[in-house]
């Protein structure tokens, strides 16, 4: 439960942090690939070693780590470009209901049990989400639907991802740190080198406080995938159950931090959501038992 908590934790100060970017004019994706490369660094400290060698190539997770380290730079990518046209009310419904996505996987791959209250918790989840994020937004432009599906899609892929190669591949807390560092790097040096190629044909400007930025975010988020894969692997909750439980309760916590610090407007749906969301947790993480 310990690792469940902080993760949750250290994703809603990300989120906070984000939230923060446009008021001091901080370019997001400079901040995210600065972010990933002090999140090698921090691996590496709390490690207390730099974790390359030539036996790590041949690592049964290395490849993983390389295409879920392309997934992140992606994904952070597709959601900033999704707030900037949609909206963020639109990215956080289409990310967070991605959790559909592993829970099929884990019934599939691990031949996990849904029983009647996981399978109602799951599903109430969906409008909890909905209602708890649904803020009215300024404009009324029309919905665009590529964006919100490839971020469901996306989302849901990468968590599926962080399972299965904890299940197979990460039985140790040494190389669940080592793994993690590898995917920051992956994410860190092609955010680097998109940045160089715009640098170069003149797109864009490196910002002071973008790079402050990044490396304000960096940290904990280091601590947050490493913390998550510590949770899956304390077997706590199954994982059809665990993932849902994580996603829905950043939502909540995330809200009550928007309602109370950002003073967040506050609707009935807004409360109706929150209150949906707390039973959905309950349903999916106690109901079968």
């Amino acid at each position: 439960m310990f690792y469940l908590v902080i993760a949750i934790i250290l994703n809603v100060v990300i989120s906070s942090l984000f939230k923060l970017f446009p008021k001091y004019g901080i370019d997001t994706f400079q901040a995210v690939v600065v972010n990933y490369l002090v999140c090698v660094v921090t691996g590496c400290v709390f490690m207390g070693q730099i974790p390359v060698s030539a036996e790590t190539v041949h690592a049964s997770w290395f490849t993983w780590s390389l295409a879920m380290g392309g997934m992140f730079i992606v994904l952070f990518t597709l959601l900033g470009l999704c707030i900037k046209v949609d909206g963020i009310t639109t990215a956080t419904i289409a990310n967070k209901l991605s959790l559909v996505i592993p829970v099929l996987f884990s019934v599939v791959l691990y031949k996990e049990v849904l029983g009647p209250y996981k399978i109602s918790g799951i599903l109430l989840a969906i409008p909890a989400i909905y209602f708890t994020t649904r803020v009215k937004q300024a404009d009324n432009k029309p919905q665009n639907l590529l964006l919100p599906v490839l971020i469901f899609l996306g989302g849901g892929l990468l968590d599926t991802c962080i399972k299965y190669v904890q299940t197979y591949h990460l039985k140790t807390e040494s190389t669940q740190a080592q793994y993690t560092i590898f995917c920051f790097g992956t994410a860190g040096l092609s955010g680097l080198l998109a940045i160089v190629f715009m640098i170069l044909t003149k797109k864009i400007k490196i910002h002071h406080s973008s790079i402050i930025a990044g490396i304000v975010v960096g940290i904990p988020n280091y601590f947050s995938i490493y913390y998550i894969i510590r949770m899956l692997n304390s077997n706590i909750l199954q994982s059809s159950a665990a993932i849902p439980v994580f996603n829905i309760s950043i939502v909540v916590v995330s809200s009550l931090t928007a309602i109370l610090i950002f003073k967040e407007q506050v609707n009935r749906l807004r409360i109706i959501g929150l209150c949906l969301s707390l039973l959905a947790i309950l349903l999916i993480a106690f109901g079968d038992r």
